[in-house]
């Protein structure tokens, strides 16, 4: 231990808490561990070459709106050949990739809040496929590896970051969000930390694993426990595999809202204790409010916004009891309006959530087991090729009943 640095010997002996969880920046080696820059440079070994035989193509958007399908990077020779790959990298073949409402709202309205699409730009984040081609320096994933991708991109050294809250990474490239290309291409080379070994689990489901993220790091900060009397806004893809989880949690009773009643009958599918109740136009958000409690019947501790609509808040406000708390999953529109009074006099805690940090193992473990069961939100299947086709299914799901579209390819 006489080389072991003052800093890295706290990490070594630092004990466990639940405020202090390992990030990849701490299991990183010290500098004079590394080996040096020409050692970890080296191309992947020939043992290591994939048998890719089709070019590499991706689902492309831009500044006008435009949506189509062209050639990508990597190329294939590249992916043959390992040129591409950088320290700590390994190749996959995305299998399989799920369109979320970011892909759409990138593609129709070029921006969610600050995140502007500037230029031609691959979306994409929902993805698992096989590791095809592995750096050198990479040694926990071999070709072959069955894997989900966790699209996040971090500095490792911010104090979001090195506290285990790496979603909040103040220099985040996180793939699908300008200018960061997305996965919705043939082959894709990531990093290997953030490339989760799936085992014999569907590449569907393990695509869906990203979205699930979404709903149990929302779970997790809203506290949810047995018995918790719940309210879920919002039945698409997000909102239903929360539904899922807060089942699994064994919150009870458990209300989901949304204005599409084919949404709220897959909710009666895939859980049939749920009590649902469809927003009908022209009802005020405190009438809304009330009738959601009514069909709870009992006071609401906790609603789980998944919608971002500014309405749909604003009657979760008004359907939780005093000190409640609305925990705001969903993304909406730069300015809303709340009840702020309601909110004031009732003591309800207004919360929200940025994407996830620690959440993939537990996914997977949940998937694995079969605890949470997603196969059934699965409604459209689409080519890699026809993948314009599925986004149109996507954004018009009122009429086509799409709730999870998944675009598949082959290599």
């Amino acid at each position: 231990m006489s080389r072991v640095s003052p800093a890295v010997r706290s990490l070594l002996c630092k004990p466990c808490s639940s405020q202090w969880r390992m990030t990849p920046a701490m299991c990183s080696s010290p500098a004079w561990l590394k080996p040096s820059h020409q050692s970890v440079r080296r191309l992947a070994t020939p043992a290591a070459m994939p048998s890719a035989s089709k070019e590499n193509i991706g689902v492309y958007c831009n500044p006008t709106h435009d949506l189509w399908v062209k050639e990508s990077g990597p190329s294939v020779d590249q992916v043959k050949s390992g040129q591409a790959l950088k320290e700590g990298e390994v190749t996959i073949a995305i299998k399989s990739t799920g369109i979320c409402g970011s892909d759409i709202h990138f593609w129709k309205h070029g921006r969610i809040g600050p995140m502007v699409v500037e230029h031609d730009h691959i979306l994409g984040h929902e993805s698992a496929g096989e590791v095809i081609a592995v750096h050198p320096s990479v040694k926990n994933l071999q070709v072959g590896d069955r894997v989900a991708v966790e699209p996040s991109q971090i500095c490792n050294k911010c104090e979001p970051c090195l506290t285990g809250r790496y979603n909040g990474c103040l220099e985040m490239r996180f793939m699908s969000t300008p200018p960061v290309d997305g996965l919705l291409r043939r082959y894709v080379n990531h990093s290997a930390i953030w490339c989760h070994k799936i085992g014999d689990m569907s590449y569907e489901d393990g695509a869906m694993l990203e979205p699930l993220s979404v709903s149990l790091a929302g779970m997790a900060r809203a506290n949810i426990s047995l018995g918790d009397p719940i309210l879920i806004c919002g039945a698409g893809p997000i909102g239903l595999m929360t539904l899922l989880g807060c089942a699994a949690a064994g919150a009870e009773p458990i209300v989901i809202t949304d204005i599409d009643q084919g949404r709220l009958d897959m909710a009666k599918k895939i859980c049939p204790r749920v009590k649902t109740y469809k927003v009908q136009p022209g009802v005020s958000m405190e009438d809304a409010g009330a009738q959601i409690s009514e069909i709870a019947g009992a006071p609401l501790a906790t609603a789980l916004e998944c919608s971002g609509v500014e309405s749909s808040i604003a009657a979760a406000i008004y359907s939780v009891k005093f000190g409640g708390k609305v925990f705001v999953i969903g993304v909406g529109k730069p300015d809303m309006q709340f009840p702020f009074m309601r909110l004031s006099t009732q003591e309800i805690d207004l919360q929200f959530q940025y994407r996830y940090a620690n959440t993939w193992p537990r996914a997977i473990r949940l998937v694995q087991s079969g605890v949470i069961n997603m196969k059934d939100l699965v409604t459209h299947r689409f080519s890699l090729e026809n993948a314009v086709q599925a986004f149109e299914t996507t954004a018009s799901s009122a009429k086509t009943g799409a709730i999870k579209v998944l675009i598949q390819s082959e290599v």
